[in-house]
């Protein structure tokens, strides 16, 4: 089977170092204020290790595609290491300002519902609680929310509560935006008791990069962990979905994080794109995997990512990112290895199966329109396409989504 040509990168993992060695990251260090709450850092100038040209430069970036990280998370940076992945996951690139992509790559306006509420498939809504982060990961799919003039996320969440009581066939609501555990522990109080006021909202989920981001946000509040107890129940659990990139962002004070949100009854697992510079080697991949299975948070999804404006320097297209994952499959046991490789298109969520010399083999593993769920398709393999409209189907494998639209 024809395999591309990777792209080739300085990348830490890959230049003879101990992977074993790698995974057991050490805490930075940090004083005791930081400790009790990273501040977060709004100004490119206030990183001094970047040299002075190059944060002016830097600043552009940031005008258009917000900036934003905090005093923990940049601890974390190899500045000696001009491809660090945790320094690309933040700190921007002057390529994001090529014309290239869509702000909604996905057309999350078409499924929008009412201010703050998605609903595409079925038995799932996504409800948008916040527009901000505990930092912007600078590949983000949704910065357009955290943009100037944007009003897509409400504070009032009760249009949102009315659509969810009048759809009893919503079973599942995953909080988003932005970040919930950015909110203060009261305003959780409030989205949670309302939402299990709810008889048909069997899980909750939490979209969250914070154990990444800020640890400390789970160290230091009890009265959270109260929370968690409180409202993921043995028969309505609530799920952290995760987002980690790099094995190195599992320090010892998300290590401990995560113990204690898994032993408030809270479910975790992992979901995270495919990056350029960040997670696009096999190694980093199996890495984080294994890691990720020994604390006992598996991983969910490996994500393709959306062709989202200002993202161009962290895409990889569809071929190569499939055989990555597959070669970080080898390198990982089982319970490490059982995420789908998943494009969440505007049609629905597609999984890619397998690719050979001729063709990319996919499957819907949700889908916006009832018929097309589950359904398996083929398109021609390229070798250059990043995302499904850029592929075509084979004769046969047409949906309406291709009638409409493909050449």
């Amino acid at each position: 089977m024809q395999q591309p040509a990777t792209h080739s990168s300085n990348r830490p993992d890959e230049r003879g170092i101990d992977t074993m060695s790698a995974m057991r990251t050490e805490s930075p260090a940090l004083n005791d204020d930081v400790r009790r709450s990273p501040k977060y850092i709004l100004n490119i100038d206030k990183l001094t290790q970047i040299p002075a040209e190059e944060r002016e430069k830097l600043k552009e970036v940031a005008k258009k595609f917000a900036f934003r990280t905090n005093e923990y998370y940049v601890g974390l940076i190899d500045w000696s290491d001009p491809n660090d992945p945790i320094r690309k996951l933040v700190i921007p690139q002057e390529r994001e300002l090529l014309e290239w992509g869509k702000l909604d790559a996905s057309n999350e306006a078409s499924i929008t519902v009412c201010p703050g509420v998605q609903h595409k498939y079925e038995s799932t809504v996504l409800l948008l609680v916040t527009q901000v982060c505990g930092a912007y990961c600078r590949y983000c799919f949704r910065k357009r929310l955290f943009m100037n003039e944007n009003h897509e996320v409400p504070y009032d969440i009760t249009p949102g509560l009315d659509y969810i009581r009048n759809h009893p066939e919503v079973s599942n609501i995953l909080l988003t935006g932005g970040d919930p555990m950015i909110l203060q522990t009261p305003r959780l109080e409030y989205i949670l008791s309302s939402l299990r006021a709810i008889d048909h909202v069997k899980i909750i989920r939490i979209g969250t990069k914070i154990p990444a981001f800020n640890p400390y946000r789970f160290l230091n509040d009890d009265a959270l962990m109260d929370l968690f107890r409180k409202y993921s129940t043995p028969e309505k659990r609530i799920y952290m979905m995760c987002h980690f990139d790099h094995v190195r962002e599992l320090t010892g004070e998300t290590r401990e994080a995560i113990r204690r949100i898994r032993e408030a009854g809270v479910v975790c697992v992992n979901q995270n794109p495919i990056i350029r510079g960040i997670s696009d080697s096999s190694q980093s991949l199996a890495s984080l995997w294994s890691e990720l299975s020994y604390i006992g948070v598996p991983q969910y999804y490996v994500f393709q990512g959306r062709p989202t404006s200002g993202n161009e320097p962290y895409e990889l297209p569809i071929v190569e990112s499939y055989f990555t994952v597959e070669e970080a499959k080898k390198k990982c046991s089982g319970l490490a290895k059982r995420a789908k490789y998943c494009m969440s298109h505007e049609s629905g969520k597609v999984e890619i199966m397998a690719v050979d010399d001729k063709y990319i083999y996919l499957k819907y593993h949700q889908a916006k329109h009832a018929e097309d769920a589950q359904r398996f398709f083929i398109c021609h393999r390229n070798d250059t396409a990043y995302w499904l409209d850029q592929l075509k189907p084979v004769d046969g494998h047409r949906n309406d989504y291709y009638r409409a639209d493909a050449q």
